[in-house]
């Protein structure tokens, strides 16, 4: 297979996996917080009334995600292309990165859930900016945090997917062989 094809699939593996990690994401952001859907997210991406429930949050989780793959894996992505010179170690490298990069978005949800559980007290919650008619604030505010940490997971991961293509190439020339 030629490194151009397998950029192009790794673009594309990485959408597909950016708007799954978003769809179930949104699952237990939705049990964390409903309203921070209903007073926001469903409204902002114009989803159906009839879906204002799990399946709308999925197609939230979706279209707000799918996208930050391709936008997190180019630059990695881009200097694999650029430097490596086995198709198979570029492949190899390429899914690793997307496997990292969705780990660490999970491991930073995670943390912003466990800190508006911790800080979730009605002082921090109340100088949160929500939107009128939330009627649970705490929740919203809970669900706001996990979704916020896990942008700033993918932004670290993005970081991390580059690392890897760096120390895929390393151990190419160390190797001294193009498997």
């Amino acid at each position: 297979m030629s490194k151009p094809l397998i950029f192009v699939i790794l673009l594309c593996a990485a959408a597909v996996a950016a708007g799954l990690f978003g769809a179930l994401h949104n699952q237990l952001s939705y049990s964390v917080g409903p309203d921070y859907f209903h007073g926001f997210k469903f409204a902002q991406f114009g989803i159906n009334p009839d879906m204002h429930n799990r399946l709308g949050a999925a197609l939230v989780g979706w279209r707000a995600s799918w996208w930050m793959g391709p936008l997190v894996g180019l630059p990695a992505f881009a200097l694999g292309l650029a430097t490596l010179r086995s198709p198979s170690r570029y492949l190899a490298a390429g899914i690793g990165a997307i496997a990292a990069v969705l780990v660490i978005t999970l491991f930073c949800a995670m943390a912003g859930l466990a800190v508006g559980l911790t800080l979730g007290g009605a002082g921090f919650v109340a100088d949160m900016p929500v939107p009128e008619g939330v009627a649970d604030r705490t929740g919203f505010v809970r669900a706001g945090l996990m979704h916020d940490a896990s942008y700033i997971g993918g932004a670290i991961g993005a970081l991390v997917a580059l690392y890897l293509m760096v120390a895929a190439r390393r151990a190419e020339k160390k190797h001294g062989r193009e498997t």
